[in-house]
């Protein structure tokens, strides 16, 4: 059984900054994320380049870091509300 979630939905929007991934020497930004499956985390989509036996070769970076449990969290009220308010 999985550990829950030690924090909020709101906690994390409060204080998840990016963070710096560092991938064959290239820093790369991975951006505080919200998925659609309801998990809390960050995520890098982006391109870099690296060198294969003298010949440079782009490649595509997909990362996802996920905060475990956090899909189980309750969602927010305020957000529920909101939409339950549109027409």
């Amino acid at each position: 059984m999985a550990k829950p979630c030690p924090i909020t939905r709101q906690h994390f929007r409060e204080h998840a900054k990016a963070i710096e991934v560092t991938i064959n020497g290239v820093p790369l930004l991975a951006e505080v994320k919200e998925f659609s499956t309801g998990s809390l985390g960050w995520n890098i989509s982006n391109k870099t380049t690296i060198n294969v036996g003298g010949t440079p070769v782009s490649v595509q970076v997909g990362l996802n870091l996920t905060i475990v449990g956090s899909k189980d969290l309750p969602k927010d009220s305020s957000s529920e509300d909101s939409a339950s308010a549109a027409p």
